[in-house]
């Protein structure tokens, strides 16, 4: 098993491959909706071995700790004693002060979206898991999806992308806007497509039934020249995620709850007759255990020392382009209050 070991002076150092006698041992701060099914996740897995939860509320952490029959800490620190890493599913505000403390003492950390709330925090924590050679991970679940892989296998130049996430309202998430919530997963993986930084955003946004943004729209144009439009929302009547990518390479439509794309294009597929060479491929895919997947990534990351698909600066970056929505739609509305398009909230409001 995993011994303690003693840390170099001004630093730590990672877990190396040969020193893996045992599953990863694992622990989760956050007995809330997503900490769940982390504890799932880490305690069906072979790789894995759940070692105790922690979270501020007491009453809360028994009650989850007696469901799953595991260590309830008293406290973060004991939790990080029993560790080898830590999975970080409490509220967003708490994420970079979990991971910050967590690296400090040497454990690896996978830690829910977004990355930080501020790029402040997340520069520190790319830096932190550099100088400590450590493993951090950003729960960005998209990258590790089969929708993401029938995507990147057939499109690697867009043009102009278009994404659409909606669903119904619940009260799970509301601690943050739906730019953190729910656009992210579209940021991210709008962001492992298209190789180029972000030249400008333009986005409108508006609060409905929480303190924070419950549907926003983002233009997202690309130093490249591609641009993306990006809509989320939730408060809708439906779920519908959907994307549709033009390239040179073709048209591609995906629908990720029929889990269904389609590709026009000129190499795959059936002949379309009348238009000059092009072919429809039609692909459909098995649902698939994502949070499963990112639990194996990241077993395997800290026991074989294998490249981290989402790291911190993968995080940051999407943190980066959530935040870059949300000065844009503060904008936007600062300008329709001027123009008397809409009046002023009073404070409170929402």
């Amino acid at each position: 098993m995993f011994g303690k070991k003693a840390f170099p002076k001004g630093g730590v150092e990672s877990l190396h491959p040969n020193q893996a006698q045992g599953p990863l041992r694992v622990g989760v701060a956050g007995a809330g909706y997503f900490g769940r099914f982390h504890l799932q996740k880490v305690q069906a897995s072979s790789r894995e071995a759940l070692v105790g939860l922690y979270d501020l509320d007491p009453t809360r952490a028994a009650a989850m700790g007696a469901e799953f029959g595991t260590f309830v800490a008293p406290t973060y620190e004991a939790l990080l004693e029993q560790a080898d890493a830590v999975v970080i599913a409490a509220p967003a505000e708490q994420h970079f002060s979990l991971a910050e403390q967590a690296l400090k003492a040497g454990k690896h950390v996978l830690v829910e979206k977004p990355v930080a709330s501020t790029l402040e925090q997340a520069d520190s924590l790319v830096a932190l898991a550099e100088k400590t050679g450590l493993v951090v991970q950003v729960g960005h679940l998209l990258r590790y999806s089969a929708e993401q892989k029938a995507i990147t296998e057939r499109i690697d130049r867009p043009l102009y992308i278009e994404t659409m996430r909606i669903a119904p309202f619940r009260e799970r998430g509301v601690d943050v806007s739906v730019i953190l919530d729910l656009m992210i997963h579209d940021l991210d993986l709008v962001l492992a497509i298209v190789d180029s930084p972000i030249e400008s955003v333009d986005a409108l946004g508006a609060a409905v039934s929480s303190h924070f943004e419950d549907i926003a729209n983002a233009r997202v144009r690309f130093a490249n020249g591609c641009v993306a439009t990006i809509t989320a929302s939730r408060i809708s009547l439906k779920t519908e995620r959907k994307m549709r990518i033009f390239s040179e390479e073709g048209y591609l439509s995906a629908d990720f709850v029929t889990r269904e794309l389609v590709m026009i294009g000129r190499k795959n597929g059936l002949p379309l007759p009348g238009t000059n060479g092009f072919k429809r491929e039609s692909v459909r895919w098995k649902e698939s255990d994502m949070l499963q997947a990112e639990h194996a990534a990241f077993a395997a990351a800290c026991l074989e020392g294998l490249p981290v698909k989402v790291d911190a600066r993968a995080g940051r970056r999407a943190l980066a382009a959530a935040l870059a929505v949300t000065e844009s739609i503060a904008a936007t509305r600062e300008r329709m209050i001027l123009s008397g398009l809409i009046h002023q909230k009073p404070a409170g409001d929402y």
